[in-house]
């Protein structure tokens, strides 16, 4: 299997990974409006489990380094399996949770709450199972991260004064269990990887492997979480199981499977890195995504266009703490 080698490749696959959580969203804004999100999160579910199994038959079964996936997945023991999947299970939850949260609570309420509990309780988490790099850059970087989202938040906020609403209470306590879920994730996939790459401990998981299994579950919890959702919806009237057909065009769903690509493409990503950058730094860089949905809502979907005077220099402010948190995380290894 391909593996990472340097730490610049690493950091690489790590701004991959932060541009592709950053942007996959974007693929919802293209869905016409009657297909409804829990319809178009199937599409996206499929789509993340896609991705990890066309690479790691490829990629991830090329060359003489470690195992093939087909062999990986063949030998992995009853832990790395629990553990990757409980990984893919937790995540969709969070997923689900956190898109409550915006819902009913407003974007500039639920970003700043549940990203910010992520962030800082997955790069804790991490670094503390295994403690690699500056913990002094690592913290202030996350610190200025955290900065940057709440300022983010609190520029849409300036957008939509009225967010929120008389749910706020229950949308705070969605987007903080949400937020504890996404911080925990990443650090029950990471307990289910053989700590060298190289030389694959016997029932451990090579990264292909542990990606494929996370995202499978991922997607077969999907039958609890997101049948819940098509009944209760965050939106508008309930979806019934035949919309995915009468209202899914071929279009719409590989919309939805495209979007699915593309976040596969950064969790596969930032798991190749986490061996070389550690657990707490790829995590943490990869959280950056923050920073490229903000480039995409400011530059390309004008959705600042009009706001109150001084959200500029916000905006600005948002961008600079971003740079120099993520900057400290990669000077954090060096």
């Amino acid at each position: 299997m391909v593996v990472v080698q340097s730490y610049t490749v690493a950091i690489g696959l790590c701004g991959l990974t932060m541009t592709c959580w950053g942007s996959h969203a974007n693929t919802l804004k293209m869905e016409p409006a009657s297909y409804s999100f829990s319809l178009y999160y199937w599409d996206q579910a499929i789509g993340y489990l896609l991705l990890p199994l066309i690479v790691g038959l490829t990629f991830g079964s090329l060359g003489h380094t470690g195992r093939s996936l087909i062999e990986d997945l063949m030998q992995g023991s009853l832990n790395s399996y629990s553990m990757a999947a409980l990984g893919g299970v937790v995540f969709n939850l969070a997923n689900i949770l956190f898109m409550a949260a915006i819902a009913i609570a407003g974007l500039a309420v639920a970003f700043p709450i549940g990203i910010g509990i992520a962030l800082v309780e997955g790069v804790v988490i991490n670094y503390v199972a295994e403690p690699r790099g500056n913990p002094v850059l690592l913290f202030i970087g996350v610190t200025l991260i955290t900065l940057a989202i709440i300022i983010d938040a609190l520029a849409y906020k300036r957008l939509n004064r009225d967010a929120g609403g008389d749910g706020i209470v229950k949308g705070v306590a969605l987007a903080i269990v949400g937020g504890i879920l996404m911080g925990v994730f990443y650090y029950l996939v990471q307990r289910s990887l053989s700590e060298n790459f190289y030389h694959l401990k016997p029932g451990k998981f090579g990264p292909y492997a542990a990606v494929v299994v996370f995202a499978a579950a991922s997607l077969l919890s999907n039958l609890a979480f997101n049948t819940w959702l098509m009944a209760r919806p965050l939106k508008g009237d309930p979806v019934r199981w035949s919309a995915y057909v009468k209202k899914g065009t071929s279009r719409a769903h590989w919309i939805g499977v495209f979007g699915g690509l593309i976040n596969g493409t950064g969790t596969m990503s930032n798991v190749l890195a986490s061996q070389v950058a550690s657990p707490a730094i790829a995590y943490g860089l990869g959280q950056g995504g923050t920073m490229v949905a903000a480039i995409w809502g400011v530059f390309v979907w004008k959705e600042f266009r009009g706001a109150p005077r001084g959200t500029g220099v916000m905006l600005t402010a948002m961008f600079l703490l971003f740079i120099s948190g993520l900057s400290l995380l990669v000077f954090a290894k060096l």
